[in-house]
Parts: structure tokens; sequence; C-alpha cells
């Protein structure tokens, strides 16, 4: 049985309860965002003119490659005698070892201290003076990942049929010569490209100038292949920039 309410006289009325029904809804995953790495680049537009942009790119060896070749200090030759690479810019020429060329592209990275993977680019390579010969280099000469230097022993006419080939730095480490560092304060790296593929000198020592290589889908997601060309704005596609002027390898071979 149930008894209705009664309300005392001259007491106020009880409010109604209003009731909201919430919908449960499906839970959305969170997307996680990719890690970028903060660069900077200068190049030739197709007036001549110089620009400069930073930007953020990728934290993939692809691209931390193409940022990471020459320590702040590195000594390349120009028309007008040796020059530090910092002191350099876009439009200036620069004599290679095919002749001189000019400068389309920089980039520019500062690398942090504190990383542990052993693929971070948080690592630089030293060369000790006189490693591959008299004056070769000198003076010693600081690499980052991105640094490959040519190798023309006769072990890259054997295992490729090439006149020399270009190596990673990383695999030249012996801990005598060829040292590998981790910096303990914040460090500018930068590359150079041109129209081509080149190589130069750089403290006396023959290397290449940037490019990508063989773009394949081992090396960078197809997604991110339009990110990797924004930072290459002197060009409008990859095929613009040639093909490398001597096969790379990673693996480790000896100078002759």
């Amino acid at each position: 049985m149930s008894y209705p309410r009664h309300t005392l006289p001259g007491a106020a009325p009880r409010p109604t309860t209003q009731w909201t029904v919430r919908h449960r809804h499906a839970h959305k995953p969170q997307q996680v965002a990719r890690p970028t790495r903060a660069v900077n680049i200068q190049w030739l537009d197709g007036s001549g003119n110089v620009q400069e942009a930073a930007r953020l790119a990728p934290a993939i060896p692809l691209v931390e490659e193409m940022f990471t070749a020459f320590a702040r200090g590195s000594i390349l030759p120009t028309p007008q005698g040796p020059v530090a690479i910092e002191d350099l810019m876009v439009g200036d020429t620069v004599e290679t070892c095919t002749g001189p060329a000019t400068l389309a592209w920089i980039g520019r990275m500062t690398l942090l201290p504190g990383g542990s993977d052993e693929r971070s680019p948080s690592r630089l390579f030293r060369i000790a003076a006189d490693t591959f010969g008299l004056g070769r280099p000198m003076p010693d000469l600081m690499l980052g990942v991105g640094g490959r230097v040519l190798n023309r022993s006769g072990q890259a006419h054997a295992s490729h049929g090439a006149s020399a080939l270009l190596q990673s730095v990383s695999t030249l480490v012996d801990g005598e010569n060829v040292i590998q560092l981790r910096p303990v304060s914040p460090v500018t790296l930068f590359h150079i490209g041109f129209e081509d593929h080149r190589t130069l000198l750089a403290n006396g020592v023959e290397v290449e100038s940037m490019h990508p290589g063989p773009l394949s889908q081992n090396r960078i997601d197809p997604a991110q292949l339009a990110q990797l060309l924004a930072l290459l704005p002197h060009v409008s596609q990859f095929s613009e920039l040639g093909r490398l002027a001597f096969p790379r390898e990673e693996a480790s071979a000896s100078f002759a």
C-alpha cells in the first residue's frame, strides 16, 4: 500500500529533481605523437635569393643523417681559401673534388647531450690528425652520424666494382685513431648540399655532400616523404638531386 505525500500548511513545495541520462561512449584511443627534432635550413630559391627557416622534422635516422655530417669548426676549401663550415652561406662557392660548385642548401641541427640509444644522433666521431696519411686530416676532424668518408682502397673495386666507396664514419671507430664521443654540452652539426651529389675535402679528408640516397620503404615511411621533401625546398622532387657520385657502404673496410 502507498500513502500520498502531504505538504504541511505554509510549507514550501519540495523541488522536483531532474535526472539526466548519460550515454556511455566508446573510448577513443589517444594518438601517440611521433618524436621530432628541431632543424634549421638555408637554401637558394628559384630567383637566387637566400631563404632560411626553422622546421620540425621526423626523428628518423635518415633525417638525422641529412643534418649531422660536420661539426662546427670543420674547414672546407673555397676559392678565397679555407673557411669554417659555420661561416658559409648558400650562394658561396666551395672547391669540390670535381671542381667549384655553388652551395644550394645548408642544414643545421643542435645535438643535446644525454642520449643513451646507440642509434641516437647525439654522438660525435673524432678522426685524429694524419689517420689516413699526412694531412688527412689536419687538424683533427669531428663528424656526426651523417658523416661519410670516401674510401679509395682496392677493396672498393673488389666488393662493388667501383673506384671508391662512401663509408659511414661510425664503421671506422677503432678506439685509437677514430674515437666515438658523446658531447657533454650542446653541439651544432651541419650538412651542405649542391645541385648534385659531390665529394669535397673537410680538414683534408674526402667526404660527401648531402644526398638522401635511395628512398626505399625500409628507410622511410611513405607517409613521411612529403615531410622529407619539405626539408629540401631547393628542389621540387627527389630526382632533381641526381644519383650518388659513389656507392655507399656501411660495413667496415680498410683504407690503403
